[in-house]
Order: structure tokens, then sequence, then C-alpha cells
């Protein structure tokens, strides 16, 4: 009944199994792929024509995080997997950037891939799982696919390169100094086809070495998905790419002269008009024939992009007049809004970043809900690109995939320097407003977001840039590296390489590319221009801004208090009663967690004060031989009852009340009178021992020390 097929290899510290032909057999291609007990099934299906029209090619790619992997229900009240999680979205990402290159140009049918994790060990994160299954699954689907891609993640501890370590090891990063790097690469056996990855001040050698550590990891990975593919896959497609050299001819004769003028405007709105010009009269210009066939957006595309790429390969200058290592002009301001905790504006040429920072407490951190578990994050950042920002109408709905995808990769840049929780006990959310984009939107976001926070009172260890490279490569092989590239020569392009860090290292790189992959000769040329660049845009913000400033009087101020753990029942009280009344007395927010530390936040210092000294009261312990002022609670026989120390009692004994015999307390003192109290020690049974003979009514000092003494203290 079943065709199996199944392939195993050792790689790194666990076994990497590939199976098909039992599940899904109705998909084009279906593969379970399994390192250790993580196995995700991936399952590709095409269309065997393309839609009537179309003109693009309409891969859509989707990985699912199924709770049952991990023994788990979904929390809530919907108790099902709901819209995609943040993970699922950046893996989705993930496993169509790598593919989408390698696709035979000119195949413009739809391609739907599913990816589903099915187990979990808590281990051996999914998503590399699911980059090898998938690249399984489109080898033998038949589809015109000039793969497989490999792919591994690594990691950086004590100076050696880690392949696939646990997730355990990748979690928190920030909080785990000997481990350094979390980068995931993808590849075919030639070449490197996207980066991606959280790092903390590594250098560009370190970088560079640890892609070339990943790519040459991931080749067993490809020869077996390759050993695989010759058991089971199924007859290729058959699929001629089209020719249409006669059609752009006569499109380039037609239209280049208007083209290449529209391509000289500098300003981006005029060249963009002047472009949509010159594309109409290019159409107008051309028979009803061609204007009909499918192929005339790919050749009026492939006009502008001879125009853009010939110049610069050339040796001319790019179309807004820089050479290129020369970063656009930048100017920084911050403090530009007047309420919010903290906000820049980052302009560079025409791409602009309004970055403000909200600072919050433990009661405003995500909680992620994940099939490893739940985590807290104090640390948000959101990014919003808003048709405006490139001149468009368009809907506004809510984030999608790209916004999430730039939104992270600014979330990665700055998070390595960041305070330590303990240090800066506070939530901090960042929001990128891109009001203008015009390339490196999501660099922009680094740079604003970095002054924004210092803006904020925010102590970074260091201030953080970005800059986006761009590769022309031409089939003859001659390249060009580009800095800081435009929107241009990123949509006619072939390469998208991000770089962002301080002067002392890089905190995230992420790649992607068009071709077929890029040589380490490129690479390493792409980060020693971005590393110039990244120095030069730091430098203009320090202009604008070089350290933290001090906090808005609008922020919140968090104090930060220990306690022993077997104090928290106190605090907390019977179902919260006492937190809400020390919050309700002080007017302060108090956040307490299970290792004690609490966090005391208000915008009013003695809120702060009101509530601090409200718990201390609860969770000292008194000291003997110190003095305390006190409240007389119950007078009876033997003695006089006196609250001391917040709501501890202790007692007075008659005879220590003064030096002379008493009958009764009330003699001296009455319920409700303030009196001046001696720790003397503890009874037998624990109970308090209290003395006011020997403490001076008036000065609060022991009787064996003059007023005289009292007025010097």
């Amino acid at each position: 009944m079943f065709n199996v097929t199944k392939k195993s290899i050792q790689w790194g510290e666990e076994t990497l199994t590939l199976e098909s032909g039992k599940v899904a057999r109705q998909a084009d291609g279906s593969v379970i792929a399994t390192y250790g007990e993580t196995s995700v099934m991936a399952n590709v299906t095409y269309a065997r024509a393309p839609k009537p029209g179309q003109d693009f090619f309409p891969l859509t790619v989707h990985y699912q995080e199924k709770y049952y992997a991990a023994g788990k229900i979904p929390g809530g009240f919907f108790k099902r997997e709901a819209r995609p999680s943040e993970k699922e979205t950046l893996t989705s990402r993930l496993i169509d950037r790598p593919c989408r290159p390698l696709f035979v140009e000119g195949f413009k049918n739809e391609v739907l891939v599913m990816a589903t994790v099915l187990s979990h060990d808590l281990v051996n994160d999914p998503d590399i799982v699911a980059m090898i299954a998938v690249s399984a699954a489109l080898t033998i689907s038949g589809v015109p696919f000039m793969g497989p891609i490999g792919a591994a993640r690594v990691g950086f501890s004590g100076g050696n390169y880690v392949l696939n370590p646990s997730i355990d090891d990748m979690q928190n990063l920030r909080g785990n100094p000997d481990q350094r790097l979390d980068l995931v690469i993808a590849g075919t056996k030639d070449a490197v086809m996207m980066v991606e990855s959280e790092a903390y001040e590594l250098t560009e050698d370190e970088m560079l070495g640890a892609v070339k550590f990943g790519h040459a990891a991931m080749q067993p990975v490809i020869d077996m998905i390759i050993d695989f593919a010759e058991d089971c896959a199924k007859e290729p497609f058959d699929f001629q790419a089209p020719d249409y050299s006669d059609l752009y001819a006569r499109v380039k004769a037609a239209g280049e002269t208007e083209m290449r003028a529209a391509f000289a405007l500098r300003d981006k709105q005029e060249r963009t008009n002047a472009i949509s010009a010159a594309v109409a009269t290019t159409k107008a210009a051309l028979s009803d024939e061609d204007k009909a066939d499918l192929n005339l957006g790919s050749a009026i595309k492939k006009l502008e992009s001879s125009i853009l790429r010939g110049d610069i390969i050339n040796g001319g200058a790019r179309i807004d007049g820089r050479d290129n290592k020369t970063v656009r002009p930048i100017v920084s301001e911050t403090g530009i809004l007047p309420r919010t905790h903290g906000s820049a504006l980052f302009t560079r040429g025409e791409t602009q970043g309004l970055v403000v920072t909200t600072l919050g407490t433990g009661e405003d951190e995500q909680i992620i809900d994940a099939l490893h578990g739940n985590s807290r994050s104090n640390f948000l950042l959101h990014y919003n690109f808003p048709p405006y920002s490139v001149g468009e109408v368009g809907r506004v709905g809510s984030p999608g995939r790209r916004e999430i995808g730039h939104g992270k990769l600014a979330w990665r840049a700055l998070q390595a320097v960041l305070p330590a929780p303990t240090d800066f006990p506070y939530t901090i959310r960042l929001v990128s407003e891109i009001t203008e984009s015009n390339g490196s939107s999501s660099m922009a976001s680094v740079c604003g977001g970095s002054l924004s926070m210092m803006d904020a009172g925010v102590p970074l260890k260091a201030p953080v840039a970005g800059v986006a490279m761009g590769l022309i490569l031409e089939d003859d092989g001659r390249w060009a590296v580009l800095t800081d590239i435009l929107g241009d020569e990123d949509h006619l392009g072939d390469m998208d390489f991000k770089v962002a860090g301080t002067a002392n290292g890089i905190t995230t790189m992420q790649m992607d590319i068009k071709v077929a992959g890029i040589t380490p000769e490129i690479m390493a040329q792409a980060l020693a221009q971005a590393k110039d660049g990244r120095l030069h845009i730091l430098g203009e913000m320090n202009k604008a801004l070089s350290a933290p400033q001090g906090f808005s009087e609008y922020a919140p101020k968090i104090e930060t208090l220990q306690i022993p753990t077997d104090k928290i029942r106190e605090v907390i009280g019977s179902g919260g009663k006492v937190i809400r009344e020390i919050v309700e007395v002080s007017g302060a927010k108090v956040d307490i967690n299970d290792e004690g530390i609490i966090k005391i936040a208000s915008s009013d210092a003695a809120a702060i004060k009101k509530a601090y000294d409200m718990i201390w009261s609860i969770v000292a312990e008194p000291e003997e031989g110190q003095i305390y002022t006190g409240k007389v609670v119950k007078l009876v026989d033997f003695g006089a009852f006196v609250n001391f120390f917040g709501k501890r009692d202790g007692l007075v004994h008659v005879s220590q009340i003064a030096n002379k015999r008493l009958n009764h307390p009330n003699e001296i003192l009455k319920e409700g009178q303030e009196v001046k109290v001696k720790l003397l020690g503890f009874d037998d049974r624990g109970k308090v021992r209290l003395g006011m003979k020997m403490v001076d009514q008036e000065t609060g000092l022991e009787i064996t020390e003059t007023k005289e003494e009292a007025a010097e203290a």
C-alpha cells in the first residue's frame, strides 16, 4: 500500500531522517524530516498552468506549529491554533527567502508550501528542520526548482562555532554572555542564499567565519536530499522558460531613450513618475499583439534593470549621483515629541523613521506562548510601513509579514546593547513609524531606535547603527557592492544585505539574494563596506545625541526591592488583599515575581516611597538594641503593648516603663500615645520585649547620652 523512501544521516549531535511515501500522498511532494525527536511535515503542491494575465510568481509558504507537537493545548478561550504567531511568520519568511530565487526564471505557476510541526522535543528548533523538509519536498515534487538547499543554525561560544545549538542555548542571549550568536543560514552546494542572525558585537571576520562554518556544515544535508530524490522524485514538470528576446528588442527600441532619461532624475518621486510615463510611452508604441503578451511586464523590467545595472557595473554614478561607497545625507533629531518618554526622527536621504520609546513596568511585559513553553519579554519593537511613506494609496490593516520581519530585524540589532533587567527594571517598547521610504527603512528603525532610547534615558551599552548593502552581479562575472541602497537598487539588484552594530562589532546581519548564491569574496567586500558605512552613520548620529539623557517627567520611576521568598505570601496577602491595599494607599504600581523581586513604579517619587515603606514594614525584621518610635495600642495590668514596627507589636513590661515603681501603666501612659522604645530582645516564645525607661522620650536617645550630645548628633 505504501511505497516508503527513508534516508538517515548523523548530523551534529542528532540523527536527521527524511521520509516520504506514507503520508499526504496526493501532494506533489511530501516529506517528513526528523531531527532528534522534532518532526516537521512539508507538503508542496503546484498548479500546472499560470493564471491568465498573471505576470508574477505566486509562491506561498506557510509554517505552522501545532501545540500537540509538544503535548500542549492552546491557551485562551479559543482552544485552537488561530492566526500565525510571530515565530510562525518569521519562519515562513526564512523558508521563502532562500527558495524563491531558485525557481526557474519565467515560472509563474502558483506554488503552495506548507510546513507543519508534528513533534517537538523541546531541544531542537523546528525552523531548521522545516527548511530541510521543504527543500526535500520541493526537490522530489517535479516543480522546476534548482535546489536543493541546506540549512543550519550556528552558535558562537568560547571562541568556537557550534552547529545547531539547543533551544535553551539560544534563549535569552542577552542574559547569556557565554553564547554570542544565533545565526541561521541557508544555501545551495556552491553558494549562500540567506542569512539571518542575532549577534553580540562580533567582528566582521567572526561573522564571515560563522557563515563559512554553517555553509560547510549543511553540505551533508544537501547530499542526503539529492540521494533521497534519486529514489523517489517525480518526473520533472515540462516547463520551458519563455523566450521573449524579440519582444524585449522591440521594447528596448521603443522606450530606452525615455527610460534612460527617467533614471537620470535624482528625486525619487520625479523619477517614479517619469518611469511610469516612459512605460506608458513604450506600450503605446507597441502592437496590440505585443501589448497582450504575458511577458511584456518582464521585458519592461529587464529594460529598467539593464539601464540601472549597466551604468553601475561600467563604473558610472548611481541613479542619485553617488558612488558605490557613499552614504546618503543624514539628519538626526531627538526629543521632538513633548509628552512621549523618548523620541527621534532619523532621516537618511529619502528614507525617514519616527521612532518613539515608551517605558513601562513589569505588568507591560509581553507573555510569549510557544511550543517550548511560556516566556516574557521586556523589550518590544513594532514597525509600521504605511502607504503614504512611498507616496501611494493602499489598504491599511494588521501588520503583514514584511512589517513583522523588519521589526524583528531591528529588534535583534538593538537588544544586544540593552542593560540587564536587574539594572534597568523597565519594559521598553519602541514603535517605528516609517514616514518616508526609499531603501532600508529597517535600518532607519535601528538608528532612530537607538537615538530614541537614549533620549528616554535608557542606559545603552553603545549606540547602534545599520546600513543596507546591495549587489550588481553580471553573467560575465563582473560585480559591484553598493552601500546604502535605494529602493530601485534593491528592486532591480541582486542582493539586500543589511548589517547593524556598534563601533565595536556587529549585532545583526541579514542577507537575501535573487541570484543563485554569492561567494565569500563578495560577502567579505560587503562586510567591509558595511563597516565603513556603519561607522560613518554612527558619527552623524552622535551629532544629535551620543549618550543617554535624563528621564522624562512623564516616564514612570521604578525602585526595586528584594525580599526573602518566604515573605512573598505576606506581601501579597490572602487573595491579594495586602498588595491591593499597598497600591490603593500609595498610588504606585507594585509588581512581584517568584524570586521575591518587587518593582515599585510611579511618576511620583512620594508614591514610590510610600509603597516602599509599607512593603518594608511587612518584610523587615526589627533589630535588637535599636530604638523605635511606636504607639501604645493597649494597656494591661502588667504593662503596655506598643505597635513599633509596621504591624508588629511588643510588650513594655510595667517595670520597664519608668525608673520608678508603677502600680499600673495608666499612671504614665494612655492608649494612642506616641512613645520611644528600645528593643530589648525576644523571650523564649519569640515574643518581643521592649523598654522605655532607658530612652529619652524627647530626643529618642538612650538616657546615658546627654542632651548636649543629642544636640551635636
